[in-house]
């Protein structure tokens, strides 16, 4: 964090040690009610689901070091050895190890574009006087209820002539180009939402406070704003990129070379692959492949979901 936005928290830190409203406090009785029947019905729901995902998961890592035969035969037995054979195949035959590439370079620079432009928006939409400011912020929250198929057809449209006139003008245009704008057109919506409502919680004293030192709006945003914002920001990032990682469709429709595939396409053309082969071994072992990173990131990074939730809910 920089020096202007330490000084600015810093002068805006008494803020946070205001005893709470009574009206904040909800009674006794309300919160020992809703406890109690949240720990009897609900709670024990939740971990069931999520004790019956972990299995399934388990049972589909172990799946994937058997051969065709074993898994029906002996689908809840543990493998006496452990043989890669199913990822090797997977990775080269199903040519995942060339979607996995894809997919990190379409998803992670689209994931930034998306939050990089959603925070601006966010910001500027979230302080701004303007009546304006009200339809735009509707007209996004609108954009995220318009499903992607309802507008595939006039998207398709657009990105062939798009991609039809920078042949003719530049003699060069790669497919994964076309899925990337895809990508931050049907993203933006849900981050402007997430990112403007958590900019809009954040106080206003602190960009005063900056703006007393002196400080211009870029700056106050990128030295002040975003270290504040880290939370909702990290939240967004997330939450677009387990969007993004798991999108077919779109990369389906726009792709059309098979090294140029995401890794949910390669796994759809593995699966047309092993079904005729028998390998269902190498078949589980590309869900494990496509689902095991994006698992990852969450497993480290899932606590800031919470944090960024919670915090974007103050106002």
């Amino acid at each position: 964090m920089t020096r202007l936005s330490s000084e600015v928290l810093s002068r805006t830190s008494a803020l946070g040690n205001l005893p709470a409203t009574k009206s904040a406090r909800k009674p006794r009785a309300f919160r020992s009610r809703t406890t109690g029947w949240f720990g009897h019905v609900v709670s024990p729901l939740i971990w069931f689901t999520a004790a019956f995902n972990v299995l399934l998961f388990l049972w589909v890592v172990l799946q994937s070091f058997r051969n065709g035969s074993e898994i029906f035969t002996k689908p809840f037995v543990l493998p006496r050895t452990i043989n890669f054979d199913n990822y090797v195949s997977a990775l080269t035959v199903g040519q995942l190890g060339s979607g996995f590439l894809n997919t990190i370079l379409i998803c992670v620079t689209a994931t930034v574009t998306i939050v990089a432009l959603a925070a601006l928006a966010g910001q500027a939409l979230s302080r701004t006087k303007y009546r304006a400011a009200s339809p735009v912020t509707s007209i996004f929250v609108v954009g995220m209820g318009i499903p992607v198929q309802a507008v595939l057809v006039p998207i398709f449209v657009l990105m062939q002539t798009i991609s039809s006139t920078m042949y003719s003008v530049f003699g060069w245009w790669d497919e994964r180009i076309s899925v990337y704008i895809v990508y931050v057109a049907t993203g933006l919506p849900f981050a402007v939402f997430l990112l403007s409502g958590f900019f809009r919680s954040l106080p206003t004293e602190v960009e005063e406070a900056a703006a007393i030192d002196g400080a211009g709006p870029l700056r106050t945003f990128l030295s002040v704003m975003l270290p504040m914002a880290r939370p909702g920001i990290i939240t967004a990032f997330i939450l677009t990129l387990l969007g993004l990682w798991n999108e077919t469709l779109i990369a389906l429709v726009f792709i059309t070379d098979t090294d140029k595939y995401t890794l949910p396409v390669s796994l759809l053309g593995l699966y047309g692959t092993m079904q005729y082969t028998s390998n269902w071994g190498g078949l589980f072992a590309g869900v494990v492949i496509v689902t095991l990173p994006i698992l990852i990131v969450y497993l480290v990074l899932g606590r800031r979901i919470v944090e960024g939730m919670t915090l974007g809910a103050g106002k």
